[in-house]
Formats: structure tokens, C-alpha cells, sequence
């Protein structure tokens, strides 16, 4: 019933866990695990605890592998739910029940626009408590862009902190270093967020030397696949991970020149749009979005996918280029301007705003 992760196919498991597969068969550093397969019920339970025990009850990631994610069109990024750090057999039970639900979720519903419900496998692998993560755009010719933040995956998946950038062009890398305040850190069964040493918030997450070594490794898996490459990576005690990886669906803007802007901030999507500014601080904010408004957030996460169909646009006051919510809104073509300090204070609410996803400006228009 389970199937071996390295022998994954995608019609029996989802793209997720069959390019992980590929990417094991290829014998490219990916931690093995077992797939839940399409169509299968709770009979999974007995054979799942047999694997654990086999392997001697580790902590494990559950992730999705529905059969619409990880596809050339869709990347349906962040849109099932996730769960590291699970241990113990109830406890991984129910995260994939949690997992397979997800795919009932708003957000996942919200994000497919009218299409049928997927058919969702599961993935059970081992856990990394990385020491540093994050996402990598591979492109032509060896070069990616990489962002990273301290500790696990979702600070920069999430948009939680902004990351560090390096952008890696024939060899050499240009470094954005950033304040990286917070770190997402497994504590026995349980994921917190802990506070980073003040002399290591503006430390650099990876050597140059790292830098390139990943973009070098993202180039093989692009090469292999067939495409550029989306891949959210880990570093474990100097060691390369790779824990996902799919074509991109939409390419980032180029690098802008904000002239004579309000406020600036971090391109991530391209386009201009224009509209009354809506502060949404959390979910309780949502009914107060309007269709054709600005959102000025201090973070999306994937749960508020369903905003960025109704919003012309997105400013956040953290977060990276390569954030699932950046990458969702470049998949609904509206303009995002990432990691502008205080954005939610600096630009009162219902203000008509302009912004411009390719240069990273805000214009605040004055009241006639």
C-alpha cells in the first residue's frame, strides 16, 4: 500500500513526490521516506506504523502531493497544509489526514478558481532540523537566485522574516544581507519560533562558497528535469538538502529603479495597479477587503490566498521574492512590493496607492 518515496510515480502519487523520486534515483541528496498514495484509506494506518518502527520512530515532514501542485501551470504553492517535526505513530496519522483534508481547505479551493477537488497523496519523510533554508530560482546558464533565512523553511516560505538573497551569475554572487530577527526551530515534538542572537541577525546564512555549490546543484536538477527549477532546500551541519522542486510558473520581475516613490520596497510581481489601500493585520481583517483594493500587510501566508483574488495588488512589510505568496500573486498577474518597514502605519487605510510590482514604488496619492 505505502510506496517507497524513490519509486514514486506521478499518477499513483502526485508530481511532489514523483520528482523527489527522480531527484533520489539521480542519487541527489533528498531525505527518504514513504507516499500515501491517491485513493487510499485508513488501511494505511498498520503498514505506516510498521515503516516507523522500521526506522526507529523518527521525527518526519508530512507534505502534500495532490495531483494538481508542482505542475508547469500551477504550483499551487503553500495551498494544502504541511507538518514537521511529527512524531510518534497517532501523531503522523493524523497529520496526513490533516494533510489529505487540506485539499478541502478555503485557501486550496479559493486557489483553483472553479476546478474539481484533486485526488492528494502523502508524503511521510524524514525531518531535518536545518541549521538555515529556503527556496532557489534556478535560470540559465548556471545562474538561481537563493533565499535563506536561520532554522526551518517556513520563516521564508511563509513570508515570516525577510530573507537574505544571493544571486548567483556565472560564479560570482551578489549578496542582500537582511536583519533576520526570528528562527523557526523544532523542540522535541513541537515547532517555536525562538528570538536570533543579536550577533547573528545580520550575519549571512550562507558562504559564497555554499551559494554556489546550491546553484550549481539546482542547475543539475533543472538539467534533469528539463526546466527551470522552484526548489525549497535545507542545510544540515554543512550538508545540501533538497525537499521539493517544480518548474516555475512565472518568472520574477527584473530588477527595477523606484523614482521619486512615497515608499519603496522589494519587487515581486510585475505590474501597476491602483486603488484604496486596505490594512489586513490578520484574519479577522479579511472581511474588509474589498475587490480592486491595495493590501498593505505586515505578512501573507498561504492562508490568505483567497485575498489575492479579489486584490489589485500587495504590499508587504516582510518577506521574500520567492514567498509563496509572491509567487501566487505573480500566478494571478497582480503586483506585490515586498519588505517595506511598517508599511501598515506609514499608509493609512483607504488611501488611493499606486504600486508598481516591477520597481518596488508606492505613490500615495493626496485627497483632492
Amino acid at each position: 500500500m505505502l510506496v517507497p518515496l524513490a519509486a514514486a510515480t506521478a499518477d499513483r502519487c502526485g508530481a511532489k513526490a514523483a520528482t523527489l523520486a527522480t531527484l533520489l534515483r539521480h542519487d541527489l541528496p533528498v531525505p527518504d521516506g514513504v507516499v500515501v498514495p491517491f485513493g487510499t484509506g485508513d488501511e494505511f494506518v498498520d503498514e505506516l506504523a510498521r515503516w516507523l518502527e522500521g526506522v526507529g520512530d523518527p521525527a518526519v515532514a508530512v507534505r502534500s502531493s495532490a495531483a494538481n501542485e508542482d505542475t508547469p501551470l500551477a504550483s499551487a504553492a503553500g495551498q494544502h497544509d504541511s507538518f514537521l517535526g511529527v512524531q510518534g505513530i497517532a501523531a503522523v496519522v493524523d497529520a496526513v489526514r490533516a494533510c489529505r483534508a487540506s485539499v478541502r481547505s478555503a485557501r486550496a479551493t479559493a486557489y483553483r478558481q472553479g476546478a474539481e477537488v484533486p485526488p492528494m497523496a502523502v508524503i511521510v519523510q524524514r525531518h531535518l532540523d536545518a541549521d538555515a533554508s529556503g527556496v532557489m530560482f534556478t535560470g540559465p546558464d548556471g545562474d538561481a537566485v537563493i533565499e535563506a533565512s536561520w532554522g526551518l523553511g517556513p520563516s521564508t516560505v511563509e513570508g515570516r522574516i525577510t530573507p537574505d538573497r544571493y544571486e548567483i551569475t556565472t560564479g560570482s554572487v551578489t549578496r542582500t544581507i537582511a536583519d533576520k530577527p526570528t528562527a523557526l526551530h523544532r523542540d522535541s515534538s513541537r515547532l517555536v519560533t525562538r528570538a536570533v542572537p543579536a550577533g547573528r541577525r545580520r550575519t549571512p546564512t550562507l558562504s559564497d562558497e555554499t551559494a554556489v555549490h546550491l546553484a550549481d546543484l539546482g542547475q543539475q536538477i533543472a538539467n534533469l528535469l528539463g526546466a527551470p527549477q522552484d526548489i525549497e532546500w535545507a542545510l544540515t551541519a554543512d550538508h545540501l538538502w533538497f525537499l521539493q522542486t517544480r518548474p516555475i510558473t512565472a518568472e520574477l520581475p527584473p530588477s527595477g529603479n523606484p523614482r521619486s516613490a512615497t515608499l519603496t520596497g522589494t519587487p515581486g510581481s510585475h505590474g501597476t495597479a491602483t486603488g484604496p489601500a486596505r490594512i489586513v493585520r490578520g484574519p479577522s481583517d479579511f472581511p474588509t477587503v474589498r475587490p480592486g483594493d491595495i493590501l498593505i500587510c505586515p505578512l501573507t501566508d498561504p492562508a490568505w490566498t483567497p485575498l489575492l483574488s479579489i486584490a489589485a495588488g500587495v504590499v508587504t512589510e516582510t518577506g521574500g521574492i520567492l514567498s509563496h505568496a509572491a509567487i501566487i500573486a505573480r500566478e494571478r498577474g497582480i503586483p506585490a512590493v515586498l519588505a517595506v518597514p511598517n508599511a501598515t502605519t506609514q499608509i493609512p487605510n483607504g488611501t488611493t496607492t499606486t504600486i508598481h510590482g516591477t520597481t518596488g514604488a508606492i505613490h500615495l496619492h493626496p485627497v483632492s
